[in-house]
């Protein structure tokens, strides 16, 4: 069985940059995939992968990431200092991140409107 766990902005943006990989990490190594609202900060997803890198062993393979968020093209400027304003307020909670674990999630393309996951499931031995 494949497990999505939703993880609202609301539960992360007051956490350090430890406290967010923590939480993330340990809910991917329970096999589930994460669906967050909005994205880590540049310097947040490379801990990310730095902290993954530290525990793969037997059981733990890794983890695969995506993010996806509006894009800005075509914008008037009015609304491109909107959304910085809107940005600035919010912090990053535009778009979704899709976390999940390496064992499972094969692979993740994206393009602006979609996100498609490849997943294997593996079997649990009797």
């Amino acid at each position: 069985m494949l497990t999505l766990q939703f993880v609202p902005y609301s539960e992360i943006y007051s956490l350090n940059a430890d406290g967010k990989v923590r939480k993330l990490l340990n809910i991917v190594k329970s096999d589930k995939i994460v669906l967050m609202e909005g994205r880590l900060a540049p310097s947040e997803e490379t801990y990310l992968i730095e902290k993954t890198m530290e525990q793969i062993n037997r059981s733990f393979k890794g983890i695969e990431i995506c993010t996806i968020y509006p894009e800005k093209r075509n914008k008037l400027m009015f609304e491109k200092i909107r959304d910085e304003f809107f940005k600035l307020l919010l912090g990053n909670r535009q778009g979704l991140t899709v976390i999940g674990p390496a064992s499972i999630v094969k692979e993740i393309k994206k393009d602006p409107n979609k996100i498609e996951l490849l997943t294997s499931m593996k079997r649990k031995r009797k």
